[in-house]
C-alpha cells in the first residue's frame, strides 16, 4: 500500500496501549528487512532516517527506496525524518514526500524550541503531515547526534510545550540514551507517568536499543506509543556481513552477505515488534 502518515498509527497505538516500532534504515537491504518483519507479524511500522543518513544519500533516494517497498507491502508504512535538525531540512523532507517529520529543538532553550517546533507544525499542517518534537534531551551519541549527559523532561513544561506548539507527538527524556549503553540504564518511569497525566498526545521513547524487554513494556504501559530502534539494527546488519566474509573471505558478491545481513535485521526487528505489542495491529 502507499505510504501513510504516522498520525493514525500513533493514535491507534495510544488507544490500544501498545507502541509502533520505528526503525532507522541505512540502505535498501535494511528497508527490505524491516518491511519483511512487519509483514510477517502484520504490524504497522515506521522507517526513519537521521540527518547524517540523509547526508549520505539524499532524502529523495531514501524515500524512493522506502516507497517502492511500502507499495508492495500489506501493512501500513510511514516514512519519518528522525531528529530533523533545522527548519530547512524539515521542509525539504516535507516537499520530498516524507509522511512524518521530527524537528529536534531540544538543544535549544525552552522558548526557542517552542518557536522552532511551532514553525514546523504550522508549515506541515496544510499537507496533513504530523510532527514529532523533543523536550528534554536524550543523552548519548549516535552519528552526529550528541546529547551529552542528557536532561530530563519536566512534566509541567511538557504540558505547556504541547499546548503552545500543537505538535502531534512528543519524545521525552526519562533516562534513555542514543548509541550503545555502557551500563544498565535507570529509567525515571514515575516521571513518564507524570508527563502522561499532563499531556494527551502520543509520547515517544528514543534510545531504546539495548533496553530490557521489561523496561520497554513498562514504558508503553505508562504511555509510550512509539519506540525508536537504530543501533541494534546496525549491529545486526554488520554481524551478518562479517559472518559471511569471515567464513569465506573469497566472497565478493554483495548479494550473498546482503542476504545474511537482512536475515539478522529481520530477526531483531521481529523481537522488538513483539516487545512493543504491535503484532497483528496493522
Amino acid at each position: 500500500m502507499a505510504l501513510v502518515t504516522s498520525r493514525q498509527m500513533l493514535l491507534d497505538a495510544q488507544k490500544g496501549q501498545y507502541a509502533v516500532g520505528a526503525f532507522n534504515v541505512e540502505n535498501m537491504e535494511m528497508v527490505m528487512a524491516v518491511i519483511k518483519a512487519a509483514e510477517e507479524l502484520y504490524a504497522p511500522v515506521m522507517l526513519q532516517t537521521t540527518p547524517s543518513t540523509v547526508a549520505y544519500a539524499g532524502l529523495d533516494l531514501y524515500l524512493a527506496n522506502c516507497r517502492a517497498v511500502a507499495e508492495k507491502a500489506s501493512v501500513p508504512v510511514a516514512m519519518h525524518l528522525d531528529h530533523g535538525n533545522s527548519f530547512a531540512l524539515a521542509m525539504q523532507a516535507l516537499r520530498t514526500g516524507y509522511t512524518s517529520i521530527m524537528i529536534d529543538g531540544s538543544h535549544q532553550v525552552f522558548e526557542e524550541n517552542i518557536a522552532l517546533t511551532k514553525r514546523v507544525v504550522d508549515a506541515c499542517a496544510p499537507s496533513g503531515i504530523p510532527v514529532e518534537a523533543e523536550l528534554g534531551k536524550v543523552g548519548g551519541k549516535e552519528d552526529d547526534l550528541d546529547g551529552g549527559d542528557g536532561g530530563y523532561t519536566v512534566p509541567q513544561e511538557a504540558k505547556e510545550f504541547a499546548e503552545r506548539t500543537g505538535v502531534g507527538s512528543l519524545a521525552v527524556a526519562i533516562g534513555t540514551a542514543h548509541g550503545v549503553y555502557k551500563g544498565e540504564p535507570k529509567l525515571d518511569l514515575d516521571r513518564l507517568s507524570e508527563i502522561r497525566e499532563m499531556v494527551s498526545i502520543p509520547l515517544v521513547l528514543h534510545g531504546a536499543s539495548g533496553l530490557s524487554e521489561e523496561a520497554v513494556r513498562e514504558s508503553i504501559r505508562r504511555g509510550i506509543c512509539k519506540v525508536n530502534f537504530a543501533t541494534e539494527l546496525r549491529i545486526a546488519y554488520t554481524q551478518g556481513v562479517r559472518e559471511v566474509l569471515e567464513a569465506d573471505p573469497s566472497v565478493f558478491d554483495p548479494k550473498k552477505y546482503g542476504k545474511a545481513a537482512m536475515k539478522r535485521v529481520t530477526q531483531i526487528v521481529k523481537t522488538r515488534m513483539e516487545m512493543c505489542g504491535c503484532c497483528g495491529k496493522a
